[in-house]
């Protein structure tokens, strides 16, 4: 059992307050977007001593877990992160395994560097996630019923060319050829996409039903960020879930998605596949998206997780890369579960104290440490917080 320390990462659509005071740090004026704890070659943690953890593990391969090895190799498969948003993510989604090795396969042999910004398949892994509230959280996920975006978009009023771009709607492949039209940049879809932004200002002046009001909200907000975005009519056809602190969503291969603000703990598979559709300055490409992203309509609901022993509670997902637990202390002492895998303990509320044997390790909000397969670590304390683990092994609970 040691600490661990992660890494930050600056993106432009990160908060500047939320993870600085989670981590008791000053904030310094950036936007601290993400805090990554794994072992991925990007921005490896460190531990005590100042080796990374993927050195580490290089060194100490058996510390992952047999499971975990036969079915990854002596590669963490998991990446965990503190995630804080106040503007909105690109519009994205992520291939399967089969996909990922396919088009990183196909990358190579075309002669695509990894350091190409035009590259697609960084590594040859599926990247399923999941995000967990910590604060209110506002994610689009999937696409909603085509007809009921209809009857959402209508409430806006009749608007100059919006009929003729959402008529495909009615069809089997509809959501696929609506998409493909407003992704493909045509200056007629950008100023049909202003005119839906016009109209949701004003709707927002004056208009009463609440469902309106929330797509209304959704194109303003995103049209203050990227203007003339063709994507935020895309954003307009997908679920919009608020989740409660506590509850979470997890998207599988080709789930269209795009977070939209809040702070929440991330897990996701160790991998950088991410295909953009828009809300980014960064590279689109959207056949790529299209080929790979899910064009029918799927339910969006967040979920808390389910109490599998007194203080722990496992979030539902069956992703082989990963799984998370939730962390309650109380006056009774918590057995941390996976003993046979290598995992990462996150504290995000209060104070959780780790025992290993003789070994004591106090962990204050923001603090977390790598506890290796074949250690039985019991917690004891008032906080909160996060086990991650890869989601291989034969011990489900």
């Amino acid at each position: 059992m040691q600490r661990l320390v992660g890494e930050v990462q600056h993106y432009d659509w990160g908060s500047d307050q939320a993870i600085p005071e989670i981590l008791g740090e000053q904030p310094n004026g950036q936007p601290w977007a993400e805090y990554w704890l794994g072992a991925h070659p990007k921005a490896s943690s460190v531990l005590a001593g100042g080796v990374t953890l993927d050195q580490w593990l290089a060194d100490h391969p058996e510390e992952l877990g047999r499971a975990s090895r036969d079915a990854f190799g002596d590669r963490l498969p998991f990446l965990l992160k503190i995630l804080s948003a106040s503007h909105a993510l690109s519009i994205q989604a992520h291939p399967s395994r089969e996909q990922a090795e396919r088009g990183f396969a196909a990358e190579n042999e075309a002669g695509v560097g990894l350091g190409d910004p035009t590259r697609i398949f960084r590594d040859d892994w599926p990247k399923p996630e999941m995000i967990v509230a910590l604060t209110d959280f506002d994610a689009l996920c999937g696409f909603r019923d085509p007809s009921s975006s209809l009857v959402l978009l209508s409430g806006l009023g009749k608007l100059d060319g919006l009929d003729e771009v959402l008529a495909p709607l009615g069809q089997d492949d509809g959501l696929a050829k609506v998409v493909a039209t407003v992704l493909s940049g045509d200056e007629k879809v950008v100023t049909v996409v202003e005119g839906v932004v016009a109209a949701s200002r004003t709707y927002l002046e004056e208009g009463t039903d609440e469902a309106v009001r929330g797509l209304a909200r959704t194109a303003v907000e995103l049209s203050e960020d990227h203007p003339g975005d063709p994507s935020i009519l895309v954003a307009l056809l997908m679920n919009r879930v608020r989740l409660a602190p506590g509850q979470q969503i997890h998207l599988g291969a080709g789930t269209m998605h795009a977070y939209l603000g809040g702070t929440g703990v991330e897990i996701m598979a160790n991998s950088d596949n991410v295909l953009r559709g828009g809300l980014t300055s960064k590279y689109v490409d959207v056949d790529a998206l299209l080929d790979h992203a899910i064009m029918t309509p799927e339910p969006c609901v967040g979920e808390y997780a389910v109490q599998v022993s007194s203080g722990v509670g496992l979030y539902r997902a069956e992703f082989p890369e990963f799984r998370l637990w939730a962390l309650q202390g109380h006056d009774d002492t918590l057995s941390l579960p996976a003993t046979d895998l290598g995992r990462i303990l996150l504290v995000t509320e209060g104070q959780l104290v780790a025992h290993c044997g003789d070994e004591d390790c106090e962990l204050n909000r923001g603090q977390s440490a790598w506890l290796p397969a074949g250690e039985e670590v019991t917690v004891t304390g008032q906080g909160r917080g996060f086990l991650a683990g890869a989601g291989v092994d034969a011990d489900r609970s």
